[in-house]
């Protein structure tokens, strides 16, 4: 299959049938055009001839796009993500072909789970990322911010009580609002401020970046939910490696638009896919990665709940830390 017929079907509502077929196809596509997956999928003896289900196709450990360039084909790049890290800290490099495939990829995973962008207001509260070149998330949100109606949509350094006061404002206009914050900044926030707003959507990202002790989810979303007036805290799991998201509304229960996958890896066996219901790794089908690679597995350990919905319970051990949207729990 051409890159032009994959890159066509990437957004589709797929019957389990055809997000199989699709994900075996793309599997085939990236076997001939990427030297490392390649290679890797020829260490594990797999024969991609062979290969016709999920189950058989190879997870490329996400670490490798530290030490090697991770690409379906030859192409230069228009973008470059990279990953956040310490000083010295080799990080992650996602080359990205086409960053208009990655704006459809957010804007359709957006209205998927949200809406449509211009009826939001939209305040981002991430000074790590801003602090920083190379974030695929500071892109979205530029871009969702400048898709939005409404000229108060902004990024937000260590400004709370601006941020706050803008807060009352919007809450008075009954407008539509998305908080995205990286955690240990949400919570800065709400030791300094609080305020009754039901209605607003507060979504963390990230972590503690060092900031602050770590926490788990759940005593984050204890402290969250009442400084900001809310029932519940919604979550982003996105990666650099990745260009696709999952979201949760609420308990750390996410869920993956239809063109993103959640499988479950035996801790023991990477060819081992686990059932609904056992934790192990995280390995995560991606379509919208036709350049890099869809088939990734990742350092986070979690499971699948009944329904397709998935949690994510940790990190596994003596796995480096990455800076993504993880808590450990």
């Amino acid at each position: 299959m051409l890159r032009q017929e994959l890159r066509n079907n990437v957004f589709r509502n797929y019957s389990e049938a055809e997000f199989t077929k699709h994900a075996v196809s793309l599997f085939q596509y990236q076997y001939q055009h990427n030297a490392v997956y390649r290679l890797f999928t020829d260490s594990l003896k797999v024969n991609p001839a062979l290969v016709s289900s999920i189950e058989q196709i190879p997870f490329l450990p996400v670490e490798l796009f530290k030490s090697s360039k991770i690409v379906s084909g030859e192409f230069f790049s228009e973008v470059r993500f990279t990953s956040s890290g310490t000083t010295g800290e080799q990080t992650s490099v996602h080359h990205v072909k086409e960053i208009e495939l990655y704006e459809e990829d957010f804007l359709a995973g957006f209205r998927h789970f949200y809406g449509e962008p211009e009826e939001f207001v939209f305040l981002a509260l991430l000074p790590s990322y801003l602090e920083r070149e190379g974030s695929s998330l500071i892109y979205m949100m530029e871009k969702l911010i400048e898709w939005s109606d409404d000229s108060r949509s902004g990024f937000f350094l260590h400004n709370h009580r601006d941020l706050y006061e803008l807060l009352l404002s919007l809450k008075a206009e009954n407008k539509k609002v998305l908080l995205l914050g990286v955690t240990y900044a949400l919570l800065d926030f709400a030791e300094a401020f609080q305020i009754n707003f039901p209605e607003l959507i507060a979504m963390e990202t990230g972590g503690m970046k060092g900031k602050r002790k770590e926490m788990i989810r759940e005593e984050v979303h204890q402290l969250l939910c009442p400084a900001f007036g809310v029932k519940t805290i919604h979550s982003e799991y996105g990666m650099t490696e990745l260009l696709s998201q999952g979201y949760s509304s609420g308990n750390g229960i996410f869920q993956t638009p239809p063109w993103m996958k959640i499988v479950i890896r035996d801790m023991y066996d990477p060819m081992r896919v686990l059932e609904k219901g056992q934790s192990g790794g995280v390995n995560i089908i991606d379509f919208g990665n036709i350049d890099s690679c869809a088939f990734l597995a990742t350092q986070d350990l979690g499971k699948i709940h009944g329904d397709g919905s998935f949690e994510i319970n940790g990190r596994i051990d003596f796995s480096d830390i990455r800076g993504c949207n993880l808590m450990v729990e």
